[in-house]
């Protein structure tokens, strides 16, 4: 958390929270939702500005109940999920490593790989508070360039940097937010 921020947090600590107008679409992208969009379930707009982009990836965490947000100064702003916390991207080195970036420019180790029925791939990790991440579907070339697929392509392994073989596990959609404990639509809790 930037030190701006935990000034503002200290001088004013009793900000109401708003949900509903930040969103982290399946793609990794910040989205902001005027009134309209909230009101259409549209995903909003894309926002562009660098500066921005960094402060809110710099600022984004979890609450106690799993409803992650951005910490705008006083103001928690609760985000809307197009489905997981983190989205990553997959890219192949010239020497053939694999490497996982999160949509905030972190490293992601992936510790288990799960697919769910839609064909989404997702990657969990070690970390003391598991994370769990969607593959940005532009990288499904490359995740399937070092995959062992079964014909039903729920199953097989991916095969991460040459050490070890990651087995492929089938996941329901609906079951992600519960199993690794976050929130979709803080908006919806209200």
């Amino acid at each position: 958390m930037d030190d701006i921020v935990r000034q503002a947090l200290a001088k004013w600590p009793n900000v109401p929270s708003c949900t509903g107008w930040l969103m982290l679409d399946r793609r990794g992208n910040w989205r902001m939702r005027d009134d309209a969009a909230q009101a259409s379930g549209a995903p909003g707009e894309p926002i562009r500005h660098e500066a921005l982009l960094g402060f809110i990836n710099r600022n984004y965490d979890a609450d106690e109940r799993g409803q992650w947000f951005f910490q705008n100064g006083p103001q928690r702003v609760y985000v809307e999920l197009g489905y997981t916390p983190w989205v990553v991207r997959l890219s192949a080195g010239a020497d053939g490593a694999l490497a996982l970036q999160d949509q905030a420019g972190g490293t992601f180790e992936p510790a288990a790989v799960f697919v769910d029925e839609e064909g989404g791939i997702l990657f969990a990790d070690n970390s003391a508070h598991t994370r769990v991440a969607v593959l940005h579907d532009h990288d499904l070339q490359v995740f399937s360039d070092h995959a062992t697929l079964a014909d039903d392509s729920m199953s097989g392994d991916l095969h991460w940097n040459n050490r070890r073989a990651l087995p492929l596990q089938p996941m329901r959609r609906a079951e992600v937010a519960t199993r690794f404990g976050f929130v979709p639509s803080p908006a919806a809790n209200i």
